[in-house]
């Protein structure tokens, strides 16, 4: 079952056995998992004619008894606090309650205690508490991501907000799929050590009846690692359909918002970007930006033969067919419309910011030896006032990370040259990376020179050369699940939580999950690493989706943190 479909099986679940007009009320959160999912035309086929925020109809005192309400909310104490208001002034005519995630007992008896009109239906558990971008790549949206940086120094209660947004996530996908996991973490990391235990506390002491579904057959893998592991993948440019989309313009819940472009149709402010609902997408999603400008090229050269039969209508039969397939001509239309202006507006802003300049280099520090060359790319490249200030912190980041050690003099000249170049440029963020993101604090082979076999492979790559200079960097993860496959994974690194794996047993399914968000780059490799059929089906989740902007963002904030706590990092 991948996520995408468990998402719409407990949204059809909850929508086609109440007959009738229905309202659908959803909160903050719930409203990015039902959008990923399910489209505005579905809701209409299932009678949903009006869907609401449940904050703001707690505002209203409109009364519509005519509508069924559908909640689908997460079990918040603020979610039961909206719920209370309703039910003590009914404004529906039913109620129908759906929570994303477990409900505590005590917010069962305030339901039940506050439902006096008698107008509550049903009340149920639906575990769909992720936002399900893609069939085997999920994220939770979790606001205050930064704090994963910052266990030791972030106040304890958000921390613990944190910490509880993860677990209950990870719990609804091992819900979803009716599973229980052995629990592995990466031991140098305390934030994916705490949400281990607390997952493995919930599912097998607190919640261990809900966790038992006496399946014979083997437990899947559940492992937790830290994005502070491989800061190298957020901060590159990127060169695939999707990847390059979230980089360039920016995708919240398989949404890209066009509005900032210029002149661009009502219709086309805001695009759909789902591999679920756009055949076009889903085939080309993962394909290189060079191929992608041929085969949308094909893509306006058939709609335009369509457009060209259309125009032939000569007789009454013809009017007929054309409108029939009206509705298919106008979503074709707009189709081709979304990906030539995305493909477009990203050309422009390649040819602006001469990325292609920039993310040679970035490759090279990436994937690449030679310290010289290296720092006389980047300093070339600090020197072309062509090139933006974010571009030129993210070029000097990747040669901290991969030379923190070999060059600190050279490294500390880069530090001037940023500073003096730009007052954009935030002083001692750089050094803030290495400390939250230096070697010392890494577990994985990062550059592939601490294992034999990787440097092995490294030089047989380099001696073929690469297909693309552009996507020849290959993100931690890769190497992560090729060990995972090879049964390789070293217990020293990745330590398992409790005594409840089988020792010798053979995987067949694993969840990562990285703790400060993934990339689409990283969901691309584990679409092909699926698609190899090794035996093992991956999924991978992450508190957000990054890009780089969000990973620089993110890295702010923790280092203005740090810099008001008296026990700086």
């Amino acid at each position: 079952m991948v996520l995408v479909s468990a998402v719409r099986d407990y949204i059809n679940r909850m929508l086609q056995d109440i007959s009738g007009m229905k309202v659908l009320i959803l909160d903050s959160q719930t409203v990015s998992i039902v959008s990923v999912a399910y489209s505005q035309s579905e809701l209409l086929q299932k009678e949903v004619f009006l869907v609401e925020l449940v904050d703001s109809i707690s505002k209203s005192k409109e009364s519509m008894s005519h509508l069924k309400a559908i909640f689908f909310l997460r079990p918040t104490s603020e979610n039961i606090h909206h719920l209370r208001r309703q039910l003590a002034s009914p404004r529906f005519g039913e109620y129908h309650l759906f929570f994303s995630n477990m409900l505590k007992d005590t917010q069962i008896h305030i339901l039940a205690d506050s439902d006096e009109h008698e107008v509550v239906q049903q009340v149920q558990e639906f575990y769909a508490d992720f936002v399900a971008s893609d069939p085997f790549h999920f994220s939770l949206n979790v606001p205050s991501n930064h704090l994963y940086m910052l266990p030791a120094v972030v106040d304890p209660s958000n921390l613990q907000n944190f910490c509880d947004r993860v677990v209950d996530g990870i719990a609804a996908i091992f819900l979803a799929l009716k599973r229980r996991p052995f629990i592995r973490y990466q031991r140098t990391s305390d934030i994916a050590k705490r949400i281990a235990q607390e997952t493995t506390k919930l599912m097998y002491q607190q919640e261990s009846g809900l966790f038992d579904f006496r399946r014979t057959d083997i437990s899947p893998l559940l492992l937790i690692i830290d994005r502070r592991d491989d800061p190298v993948t957020p901060l590159l440019n990127q060169w695939t359909y999707q990847a390059m989309v979230h980089e360039l313009i920016g995708i919240q819940d398989n949404k890209v918002d066009l509005r900032s472009i210029g002149k661009i149709p009502k219709d086309q402010q805001e695009v759909v970007l789902s591999s679920e609902q756009d055949a076009f997408f889903k085939a080309n999603m993962y394909e290189n930006f060079g191929d992608i400008g041929l085969n949308i090229k094909r893509l306006v050269d058939e709609f335009q033969q369509i457009a060209k039969s259309n125009q032939k209508i000569q007789t009454i039969e013809d009017m007929a067919k054309f409108v029939d397939n009206y509705p298919e001509y106008k979503k074709m239309h707009g189709n081709v419309s979304k990906h030539v202006t995305l493909v477009t507006e990203m050309s422009k802003i390649v040819e602006e910011h001469k990325l292609m300049l920039v993310s040679q280099t970035e490759q090279d520090l990436a994937c690449n030896g030679g310290q010289v060359a290296a720092f006389e790319a980047v300093t070339n490249l600090l020197n072309n006032e062509s090139i933006s200030d974010i571009d030129c912190l993210r070029l000097v980041m990747l040669y901290a990370l991969r030379y923190e050690k070999e060059s600190p003099v050279q490294l500390m000249q880069l530090f001037n040259k940023l500073a003096s170049r730009s007052p954009k440029y935030k002083p001692g963020l750089v050094q803030f990376l290495l400390k939250q993101a230096g070697v010392d604090k890494r577990t994985g082979d990062l550059y592939g020179n601490r294992d034999l076999l990787n440097i092995a492979r490294n030089m047989a790559r380099g001696l073929k050369g690469v297909e693309n200079v552009y996507t020849q960097h290959q993100p931690l993860l890769f190497q992560t699940m090729e060990s995972i496959t090879k049964g390789r994974l070293r217990d020293v690194d990745y330590p398992y939580i409790g005594n409840h794996f089988q020792q010798g047993s053979r995987l067949q399914e694993v969840v990562i999950f990285i703790v400060g968000g993934t990339t689409y780059e990283e969901s691309r490799s584990v679409a092909l690493q699926n698609a190899s059929n090794s035996g093992i089906r991956f999924i991978l989740g992450g508190s957000v989706v990054l890009n780089s902007k969000r990973f620089l963002k993110d890295l702010e904030e923790a280092q203005r943190i740090a810099r008001s706590s008296p026990a700086v990092v």
